[in-house]
């Protein structure tokens, strides 16, 4: 009998630094990963290997890898692998759209959200909630003049507020409600925080039982807040003798979510709570976030400031308050909001994707159940696809419209990734940051404290944020409030 030996070569893995035993590459770690990934990049290039506790780390920092995993392999990547300990606490077990595995449970889920809320007539169906909490902003601000605002706390506040109101028809506004805006706020903060963090637990999974850094444990507890408040919205609803989906109010007929959602028999009640998890998460955080970030680069370059208010009133005009209608019109806008998304994209790494078999990528063996993670923020600042790249240039998108798809066609631009698992909250976003952006720059002038220097510094997190609160202060352009 003659044995063949199999002339298959084996994939290597990709390249990657040196690591120690047992623990790899984690003492080298350094603090804000984006950038020490994207460091580590230009030294191994494109794709490389770390070795984090028991897992193995494969990080992707150009556009073809991107397109591959995102696009050619995306069947494969499109699942999260084991999520961090805090995620799967505020998810209710990984069942949500963020976290879920690829499964026939999280399409439905996913699909159920973007045709009845992300769909354009249900979206137009709350625009009047949106523009009632917009007015309600401006009306704080008004009351602010001459003090200065926390930009970031100010966007997270509306967004949450015109969200929670779009899930269930009422927000967390007023002092005698036992949940408030500024509790949630708090809460998921605190959460995105836990989610981010480096987590013993996570990356030694023998560990996990232990809680050796209690992540699960604070996870759990801050999210009994966001329990009680869902547990009120869903049991209120559930009595309501109008569950058919239609309630009036001011002898008129509104919708909310939470209505239709309690009619499919398809999703169980813990499904509807770690969908509203990921829809309040992800729609302040972010949103507020990238204003924040606009608005800072706005006033470190105060003549892209005037041009965009110039642009707002020739389209709005100065007797108007800024309606939705008018954003498709604000092409200046748009390319300010793409350029802040470009240089600080929400989710610089996105989440983490995880090969459900192992698979070869350019002739490296990507091991199943790895962690992937797709460095949007190095490839949005790769020099050979962007010019100046580091430069605050919003005319950039005017040049060139598909430059900034954000949809995840284009894979030098990627803020909000691709393919499967693709942010399936890009039309409320695009709708509530403009439409905030708009009404701030078109309502007020805005300077920063006196005395107070722009600090642009970043603090890495899963939401990539400003080191330090965005403060200004705001002075009236316009005789309406």
């Amino acid at each position: 009998m003659v044995v063949k030996k199999s002339t298959r070569r084996i994939q290597p893995l990709p390249p990657g630094p040196r690591g120690l035993p047992f623990v790899g590459n984690l003492p080298f770690i350094e603090p804000d990963l984006h950038s020490y990934f994207a460091k580590l990049s230009q030294i191994y290039g494109p794709i490389f290997k770390l070795q984090l506790g028991r897992k193995v780390c494969i990080v992707i920092s150009s556009a073809p890898f991107a397109k591959q995993v995102l696009k050619g392999h995306d069947a494969i990547f499109s699942n999260r692998g084991d999520p961090p300990a805090a995620a799967f606490q505020a998810t209710y077990g990984a069942i949500d759209i963020a976290f879920s595995p690829n499964c026939p449970e999280w399409r439905t889920l996913r699909k159920v959200f973007v045709r009845e809320m992300m769909s354009n007539s249900g979206l137009d169906a709350c625009y009047a909630i949106r523009q009632e909490e917009v007015k309600e902003m401006l009306k704080e601000v008004y009351g602010k003049i001459g003090s200065p605002v926390n930009i970031g706390e100010l966007m997270f506040l509306t967004t949450l507020n015109a969200t929670t109101r779009m899930l269930w028809g009422t927000s967390l506004r007023g002092k005698d409600r036992d949940i408030g805006d500024v509790q949630i706020r708090h809460v998921v903060r605190e959460i995105i925080d836990l989610i981010g963090a480096p987590n013993i637990s996570d990356l030694f999974p023998v560990l996990a039982r232990f809680d050796v850094q209690g992540v699960e444990s604070k996870a759990k507890k801050h999210m009994l807040l966001f329990d009680k408040l869902f547990e009120s919205s869903i049991g209120s609803r559930m009595k309501d003798e109008l569950a058919s989906g239609e309630e009036k109010k001011d002898g008129k007929v509104s919708k909310n979510f939470l209505q239709f959602l309690l009619k499919q028999s398809s999703l169980s009640i813990h499904q509807i709570k770690a969908l509203f998890v990921d829809v309040i998460s992800g729609s302040t955080d972010t949103s507020s976030t990238t204003v924040e970030w606009a608005m800072a680069e706005l006033l470190q370059h105060p003549e892209i400031m005037r041009k965009a208010c110039k642009e707002l009133e020739q389209v709005v005009g100065n007797d108007n308050i800024v309606e939705e209608v008018h954003t498709v019109k604000l092409h200046y806008l748009n390319a300010i909001l793409k350029e802040t998304l470009r240089l600080h994209p929400p989710l610089p790494l996105l989440l983490q994707h995880s090969p459900s078999t192992t698979c070869n990528l350019s002739g490296y063996s990507i091991p199943k159940g790895s962690i992937v993670y797709v460095n949007v923020w190095a490839i949005h600042r790769n020099p050979e696809a962007w010019k100046n790249p580091l430069e605050f240039q919003p005319d950039r998108f005017l040049k060139d419209g598909e430059l900034g798809d954000f949809r995840g066609n284009n894979f030098n631009y990627l803020p909000f990734g691709s393919g499967r698992r693709v942010c399936v909250g890009i039309p409320l976003a695009e709708k509530m940051v403009l439409h905030v952006l708009a009404n701030l720059l078109h309502h007020f002038k805005w300077n920063l404290p006196e005395g107070m220097k722009l600090d642009l510094s970043e603090k890495f997190g899963i939401v990539l944020k400003k080191s330090e609160p965005l403060m200004a202060i705001p002075t009236a352009r316009l005789s309406i409030s």
